[in-house]
């Protein structure tokens, strides 16, 4: 029986490569130098798509793909997949929760302790000489006691409230509703009384139409002069022009930032201010995460050729 054939749209790493190439004929949409034509020439034989979460799948593409039936998506993350193109066709969407959750919990709470204590011009302040020939490093601001907004008390929030606690923090939250699993945290359904409690302000929700842009001018302005933005989901929620117009204006202390529109090439704004910390979407990236992130997308795939229940469907 021939392997079928499956579409990558971005690089995966090379153990899941090889673990796929052993199942599946894989076609690597990111090699091709004509991508239109690449998929002309083999969307008759395409019977899913394996693609990460930034990188999703169009409608367009979706469309250009006959006898496509599965998307798999490598992240948690599935708002870059067009799921109305694949709700019309019966076509299964899949993504990686879970596996990442406490990864992508591990680094937010790092950029907010980076980004508060300096840790990155501390760093060279000691490297270049500036220690021995300045003195002390300028003072920075404490985390512990401080009061914390997790905007979306999801898995990915939640964990990171859970850590926060440990700095014997303030944490309100706020979502479509109060949680009973949260009855020790404070409920704030407006996002902007939430970021007007909080000295540090998560973005842990998912992304979607209806959070398109729910970090607003109105938000930022409310998290002030003296807050930071941290923001580990999608750059989508957030408005990006607002918020660069509020860090260079110092109406917005800092923020720290993994996610960004256009990524990788970032507005060059960003590049230019000492009130960011930028990281390149890697909120997921350890070894052991990244393994199981590519298990479980090829877990979906046999269970789907197989004609079993999904591990983790979308739809």
């Amino acid at each position: 029986m021939s392997k079928p054939d499956i579409l990558l749209i971005g690089p995966y790493p090379e153990w899941d490569l090889v673990e796929l190439e052993a199942q599946y004929n894989v076609l690597k949409l990111y090699e091709a130098e004509d991508r239109d034509a690449f998929v002309r020439d083999h969307a008759a034989n395409i019977r899913a798509i394996a693609t990460r979460g930034e990188l999703g799948a169009s409608a367009e593409l979706i469309g250009n793909l006959p006898n496509l039936e599965v998307v798999s998506v490598y992240g948690v993350g599935y708002d870059a997949v067009n799921l109305d193109a694949c709700r019309a066709r019966g076509i299964r969407v899949t993504n990686t929760p879970d596996v990442l959750t406490n990864d992508v919990a591990d680094l937010g709470v790092a950029m907010m302790l980076v980004q508060s204590r300096g840790m990155i011009g501390a760093e060279t302040w000691v490297r270049d000489g500036s220690w021995a020939a300045k003195g002390l490093y300028p003072l920075k601001r404490k985390v512990w006691g401080g009061r914390a907004g997790v905007l979306g008390l999801g898995r990915i929030g939640f964990e990171v409230a859970k850590r926060l606690k440990g700095f014997d923090m303030d944490i309100a939250y706020s979502g479509v509703s109060a949680k009973d699993y949260a009855k020790d945290m404070t409920f704030i359904a407006d996002p902007v009384e939430l970021a007007r409690h909080a000295d540090f302000l998560f973005v842990t929700l998912a992304a979607s139409a209806a959070t398109r842009h729910i970090v607003s001018k109105n938000v930022i302005e409310a998290l002030g002069p003296e807050g930071m933005l941290i923001n580990i989901s999608r750059a989508s929620n957030i408005d990006e022009e607002a918020l660069l117009d509020a860090l260079e204006s110092g109406a917005l202390g800092s923020a720290a930032l993994d996610v960004f529109e256009a990524e990788p090439k970032l507005n060059p704004r960003f590049l230019k201010l000492d009130n960011v910390l930028v990281q390149p979407h890697h909120a997921s990236g350890t070894i052991e995460t990244r393994k199981a992130m590519g298990k479980l997308v090829r877990d979906n795939l046999a269970a789907h050729f197989a004609g079993a229940a999904l591990p983790t469907p979308v739809i």
